[in-house]
């Protein structure tokens, strides 16, 4: 493959003097562009190989240092024809969510994207609570969100359009219909060369279907519609694809569940952090406070109050995780001293020599 390969996939000048100490040491500049169980597939100016993470990666953990599809690596041949992955190179932007059930962890869905699609059925599948929760992850990730209103065909009530344009203030809100190819030309008008976009949704919203429509023809396998009308889950992993116009797409599995990692609440409820701001008292709690603008706004309609209710719920939610993330690095840091000091004591009984 020629340098333009690298290119092709979204390579900077930034990504080139963050590679330089690696390219010194012998290491091949990649960009990862799916995720197993096994490993992951890079693929670099050469050729595209399975590959493995360095066991060094998994000590950064804590910080998220495993890669994710997306991710540029450095990498070096290893046995069988595979490549081993050294390190991540600095990334622009993550879409990240909390590890699901108890575990206070960052899990990074797709690392270096430049646009984040939110896709949402317009069918009696659509959620909004849902779409707020995956507004604030999208807003919190660094790259520019979109909502994707799929399934237009199937839509029977057009107010659920100026619901999603209420919630997305701000944000460019596409109805378009994957069987008809309506609104398909809006969101195709998003794409350019070496420009990475993410799809976010939950099972059977037509993701891969959108690929499929925006490539002109079958890249992702697709799934019939169920008795219910939902699609069904096709994807099985994150993978990136390149479209014929150069644009690159990362495909993923439905998500059952988002919880928010970070999230940056004033953009994804810019319309109550407004509110907010405007009340009488700056750390107004906005329960029995005068002249406050948020409970007036809920008394008089203006503020809809399953979306305050869903801001509160997310709010609590960041809050409770903070407090557990705090907790764990606390742990994790006391474990290494205390690793450290065993170590230093075995040394000095060895006559200053580690092994």
């Amino acid at each position: 493959m020629s340098e333009r390969t690298l290119a092709a996939l979204g390579w900077t000048n930034e990504l080139e003097a963050a590679h330089t100490t690696y390219a010194e040491r012998g290491f091949e500049p990649a960009r990862v562009v799916a995720e197993h169980r096994g490993g992951y597939l890079v693929r670099g100016e050469r050729d595209e190989r399975l590959a493995h993470a360095r066991g060094k990666l998994r000590d950064h953990e804590l910080e998220g240092g495993m890669p994710a599809v997306g991710d540029w690596v450095a990498v070096c041949d290893a046995p069988g024809g595979r490549a081993a992955i050294e390190a991540i190179l600095p990334r622009r932007t993550k879409v990240s969510r909390k590890t699901p059930w108890l575990k206070a962890e960052e899990h990074v869905l797709v690392a270096n994207v430049d646009t984040v699609l939110l896709l949402s059925g317009l069918d009696d599948d659509f959620n909004p609570r849902r779409l707020e929760r995956y507004l604030t992850a999208a807003w919190d990730s660094g790259a520019d969100p979109v909502i994707v209103l799929t399934k237009l065909d199937l839509c029977e009530d057009e107010t659920k359009i100026l619901e999603a344009e209420a919630i997305g203030l701000g944000v460019a809100v596409l109805p378009a219909s994957n069987v008809s190819g309506e609104g398909i030309d809006a969101v195709r008008a998003l794409l350019a060369p070496r420009r990475t976009f993410v799809l976010l949704g939950s099972s059977g919203v037509g993701k891969s279907s959108l690929v499929n429509r925006l490539a002109g023809r079958r890249l992702m396998p697709t799934g019939d519609l169920r008795r219910a009308g939902r699609g069904r889950h096709t994807t099985r992993h994150r993978q990136l694809l390149v479209l014929p116009g150069g644009a690159l797409f990362v495909d993923t599995p439905g998500l059952r569940e988002l919880q928010v990692w970070e999230g940056d609440l004033d953009s994804a409820f810019s319309d109550i952090a407004e509110l907010a701001a405007s009340c009488r008292f700056n750390d107004c709690a906005h329960s029995t406070e005068p002249d406050c603008s948020v409970r007036e706004a809920l008394e008089t309609g203006v503020l809809e109050p399953q979306r305050w209710s869903n801001y509160l719920k997310l709010q609590r939610e960041l809050r409770a995780l903070e407090a557990r993330r705090s907790s764990r690095v606390h742990r994790e840091l006391k474990r290494r001293w205390r690793q450290r000091a065993r170590e230093t004591k075995q040394a000095r009984r060895h006559g200053g020599k580690r092994y």
